[in-house]
């Protein structure tokens, strides 16, 4: 090294080539020139050869023996469901059962925790409640997911390892892991956490061997280590969203070694290389996990549950037991309906007895999420068309037609005026459940009008699940709404229905299928052959409504209790968390609460290192030198923008 291809000095005008010498510059790409000065720096640690087997390998099976023992000691000591055991043990149970739920988190460590279950040979009977059965195997339930906790002693070396520290420095860091009070307690219970963590870890840590190999681009442990850190990106985001704050880590370091490759004049062939190689290791690969965790999700979980109400209804009808995958096909006047929003979280048209505390004062009218007999509307003809809905012929509802809907519990009519403005949208007109069937009232009269048809039958006539369709005022012109605004209180938090003038028509929140049709003179047909679904739509549709609910966690203020707490106190370990719902004397307790020690001295290092950063900058700017080498400092700075990168992602954004 030193020598360019011409054979001249390294402080001649053309620069020295990459050669793959380990002691060449941190900043070193395929064929990429070398600076002179970096080139001629002799000093540069960080780019050897840090793996000896013979000294690493046994380190770190001795760490991971030392954690296990933190982690395993008298773990089913505590006979009882504790914590959040309640929900992801009941979760796991439900792939064992194979019923569909709902949950905020991609499946990948549920389904985990749902293989330990199997393994244990849960049957998928108990709820997740009180005092383990005896048939319930929650020691080794326990013992999975600890494994992934223990995971991370091993992970820690390694990771300090890639990042050139020395082996006194990574097996303080392991040992930093093995002695952590709230990392050893989350560990021993049946939860998401320690596959979040474990993922995470595995990320820091692939992207740390990924740049300690940048010299040796494209060589085999250049992909290795590629690849890797996209595999670990894919399944921590799979397991939390939070997972996708180590995706923006590694995105940001992937951002800032492409622009230098640029701005340091490496051919735009060879920048061109490394954008396409990261687009499949950094971006295929974690979408391909990510997709398959959810395909994998939908395949096993083919039996009506707990969470059909969150899909739409081609899915529901699918599902194994679900009432919509048998009913009356044509819609019929006469017919008993639930009809459903087209747009994510808003729900099925629904009313009650309760009134609008303003405008018309009338009973409300709105879209309700769960299966309810306040759901349920009859579809009638309008006054003056007399119709016998028991004994005369059958006659289908077709597109176009005049029609009402009365809701069968308190017999009022789906109404909208003028007088009024919705109590949210105010833009649109308010809509309600008013008058009675025989009332002669323009303002109870709707037109369907059938806007796709998703079924082989192409007529006119409107279809259970498979038809789109608007309702439009009669009068006003406007149409029924329901754009996912949840009203107040005194509205149940539920969702507002309005009657919009905007006449958006191919807006979601103004379409609507029949999801349930109730029709005894109407024969019930299988649905499943008739309706049409794919695994993207599917896939997008659970996703916003796992947004929908992730959102909907917002903290009551008026409400918090000891175990509750902001972020600008967990670094401090102000308030520490029980857990356990009870603390009575002669229980066995858990008090989760990081090692003072290392919490800490470990936030101070974190608040002092930006102060760090500008002490060296101003010496800089002094003319002062305080490195060896200037790849010292570029090693210093790599090294840093990964640990305390991570750090501030994972925490800063709690604060919004």
């Amino acid at each position: 090294m030193g020598k360019s291809k011409s054979g001249g000095d390294a402080k001649e005008k053309q620069p020295a080539l990459l050669t793959g010498d380990s002691k060449a510059t941190d900043r070193s790409f395929e064929a990429y020139p070398v600076p002179a000065k970096l080139a001629a720096s002799s000093s540069v640690p960080y780019q050897r050869n840090n793996w000896q087997t013979s000294v690493d390998g046994p380190a770190m099976v001795v760490l991971t023996v030392l954690c296990a023992i933190t982690r395993l000691y008298q773990i089913g000591k505590r006979a009882t469901v504790t914590w959040d055991e309640s929900h992801f043990g009941k979760f796991g149970a439900y792939y064992i059962n194979r019923t569909f739920y709902h949950d905020v988190h991609p499946p990948l460590a549920k389904m985990l925790i749902g293989f330990s279950e199997f393994l244990a040979g849960h049957n998928g009977t108990f709820n997740f409640k009180g005092d383990y059965p005896s048939y319930v195997n929650y020691k080794f339930m326990r013992m999975f997911t600890a494994a992934f906790g223990i995971g991370l002693a091993p992970l820690a070396y390694l990771t300090c390892l890639q990042l050139n520290m020395s082996r006194k420095m990574c097996t303080l860091a392991a040992l930093f892991v093995i002695l952590d009070n709230g990392l050893c307690v989350m560990s021993r219970f049946i939860l998401l956490d320690e596959p979040l963590l474990f993922f995470t870890a595995a990320s820091l840590c692939s992207v740390a061997g990924f740049q300690n190999n940048r010299h040796r681009a494209f060589s085999g442990a250049w992909w290795r280590w590629l690849l890797l850190t996209g595999a670990s990106l894919g399944c921590v985001s799979s397991s939390k969203w939070v997972g996708f704050l180590a995706v923006a880590l590694v995105g940001l370091y992937t951002i800032e070694e492409l622009f230098n490759m640029y701005t340091e004049f490496v051919p735009v062939k060879t920048v061109a290389k490394h954008f396409f190689a990261r687009v499949v290791g950094l971006i295929t690969v974690p979408l391909v996990i990510y997709l398959a965790c959810f395909k994998i999700h939908f395949t096993l979980l083919n039996r009506s549950g707990p969470g059909d109400a969150t899909m739409p209804p081609a899915f529901q009808a699918r599902l194994r037991g679900s009432p919509l995958s048998s009913q009356p096909f044509e819609i019929m006047y006469g017919s008993e309906l639930n009809l459903r929003s087209m747009h994510p979280g808003s729900g099925i048209l629904h009313s009650h007895p309760h009134k609008y505390p303003e405008g018309s004062q009338q009973q409300q009218i709105t879209c309700y999420g769960h299966k309810d007999s306040n759901n349920n509307f009859i579809l009638v003809k309008p006054v003056g068309q007399e119709f016998n809905y028991t004994a005369e012929p059958l006659v289908a509802v077709r597109d176009g037609d005049v029609v009402r809907l009365q809701h069968k519990q308190t017999k009022a009519m789906l109404h909208s005026h003028r007088a009024h403005k919705a109590p949210i949208t105010t833009k649109n007109f308010e809509v309600t459940a008013y008058g009675k069937p025989e009332w002669k009232d323009p303002n109870n009269d709707w037109r369907i009008e059938v806007v796709k048809e998703e079924s082989t039958v192409q007529d006119s006539n409107l279809h259970t699940i498979t038809t789109q369709f608007r309702l439009r005022h009669d009068k006003i012109g406007c149409l029924l709404t329901a754009a996912a605004v949840k009203l107040p209180s005194w509205g149940f938090r539920q969702t507002e229905v309005s009657c919009s003038p905007a006449n958006d028509l191919n807006a979601p929140a103004s379409l609507w299928v029949v999801e349930r049709h109730i029709n005894k003179r109407v024969p019930s047909v299988d649905m499943r052959p008739k309706v049409r679904s794919s695994f993207l739509r599917d896939f997008m549709r659970l996703n916003i409504e796992m947004a929908r609910s992730n959102n909907a966690l917002v903290p009551d203020h008026d409400k918090y209790n000891h175990l509750e707490s902001g972020p600008i106190t967990w670094p401090f370990l102000v308030y520490p968390m029980r857990m356990l719902g009870s603390w009575k004397k002669g229980d066995i307790k858990y008090y989760e609460i990081g090692n003072p020690l290392l919490w800490w001295s470990s936030t101070l290092a974190c608040l002092l290192f930006p102060l760090q950063l500008a002490y060296y900058a101003a010496r800089r700017m002094r003319g002062c030198n305080d490195w060896a080498s200037p790849g010292e400092e570029l090693h210093y700075w790599n090294v840093s923008k990964l640990l305390w990168g991570g750090w501030a992602l994972h925490y800063l954004p709690f604060f919004l």
